[in-house]
């Protein structure tokens, strides 16, 4: 038996599932200049578009409308779609829309031939998912309860025991299954990304319902108190996938930043040397290949079942694994909302390292000035 899967190479673009829709173009040309709000409207209530067939993710408008401007959060459902889906195409690099297409045709392909091992993963069962320290945190919800399963070994690098020992291993099986399937029907699967040749995308094969419920309940209230300045409360979309390194897989994995707001890291197994990650700082894209502060040089190394959160834009890499194999899941939380915000900003001061150094260096430089004129002008007083 064979299926083509086609000669498709995953891209890191913005994206999401759902099937091409026919929208109404009656939003005006005016509208189309005008920018999304800073702070959402808490008032307004979304409307839902659950029914509607769309290239995104229906959360996502959602999420996208209390950011409307104030005109547009009255006009009928059509133009706000017309309005949120520009905005949201964007993020398209050039060339790529076309590809998002042939994307959902593949994971169709996919989920109608693929028969799952373990059924009861595709639906997210916190009890049997999460270990009860984490649970009671997520329950709490305060940061104060967040920060007692936690450590912070570098800034803005989280750790914590995440994910029970059962549920690992159904995971871990379940990619094996899906990884024997493809090789037996001779399917050709798109990589997680650019940089790992081996691992499988999550969400390809059914796992995009589960890991939405992992984002929005369990990821995002950790994110909105951790990284509110990269979008951490408005995470509206993910891309999930995971890695695999060791013998005859990626050996390891050079210095990058993440197409992502806030990175979910969590080290499945099994038994392994080597494969550590080092941080060397958060940066924007004009400061991305400066030099480390020593403050921002820290290596970590992986245990299964405990996670790693960190900002998409933290630089890092993971060093070679040595022996064993090494199997890690990832889940790369986006915001649509902050991704817009992003393109009026000039200042990043508030995460970016590089660009807080430099703010320090002109308000150092400006008092040491303002201090010389003052001593100039008491000298003259006295002369």
């Amino acid at each position: 038996m064979s299926l083509d899967g086609g000669s498709i190479d995953r891209r890191e673009v913005y994206s999401s599932g759902g099937a091409n829709g026919v929208v109404s173009v009656a939003a005006s040309a005016a509208a189309s200049n005008q920018r999304l709000r800073l702070n959402p409207s808490k008032e307004h209530k979304p409307e839902s578009y659950e029914d509607l067939q769309l290239d995104f993710t229906p959360s996502i408008f959602s999420s996208l409308e209390r950011y409307l401007p104030p005109n547009l959060l009255t006009v009928p459902r059509d133009d706000k779609v017309k309005f949120m889906r520009e905005i949201l195409l964007k993020y398209l690099p050039h060339g790529e829309r076309n590809r998002v297409q042939k994307q959902r045709e593949y994971r169709q392909k996919i989920i109608s031939n693929y028969q799952p091992l373990h059924r009861e993963i595709y639906t997210m069962h916190p009890a049997s998912t999460f270990v009860p320290s984490f649970l009671k945190a997520i329950s709490d919800n305060t940061e104060e309860s967040f920060r007692s399963i936690m450590s912070e070994p570098s800034p803005g690098v989280f750790t914590f025991e995440m994910l029970q020992p059962g549920f690992c291993e159904l995971l871990l099986s379940e990619v094996e299954n899906f990884e024997k399937w493809v090789t037996d029907v001779k399917f050709r699967i798109m990589r997680p990304n650019t940089m790992n040749k081996y691992g499988a995308v999550l969400d390809d094969f059914g796992l995009e319902t589960m890991l939405d419920k992992l984002m929005e309940s369990f990821i995002r209230p950790i994110s909105k108190v951790f990284f509110p300045e990269v979008g951490g409360a408005t995470l509206d979309s993910h891309h999930g996938f995971v890695v695999e390194y060791g013998k005859d897989r990626d050996v390891d994995l050079g210095f990058h930043v993440d197409d992502s707001e806030v990175t979910l890291n969590v080290c499945l197994g099994k038994q392994f040397s080597g494969g550590e990650l080092y941080f060397r700082g958060t940066r924007c894209d004009k400061h991305v290949n400066t030099g480390s502060q020593p403050e921002e040089i820290f290596d970590y190394s992986h245990v299964p079942g405990q996670a790693v959160l960190h900002r998409g834009r933290h630089r890092h890499g993971a060093r070679a694994t040595t022996s064993g194999h090494r199997i890690n899941l990832l889940l790369w939380c986006r915001s649509s909302v902050f991704r817009e915000m992003k393109k009026y900003q000039k200042d990043f001061s508030n995460w970016c390292g590089e660009c807080l150094r430099e703010k320090k260096e002109r308000q150092r430089t400006s008092i040491a000035a303002t201090k010389r004129e003052l001593l100039r002008r008491e000298g003259e007083s006295k002369t």
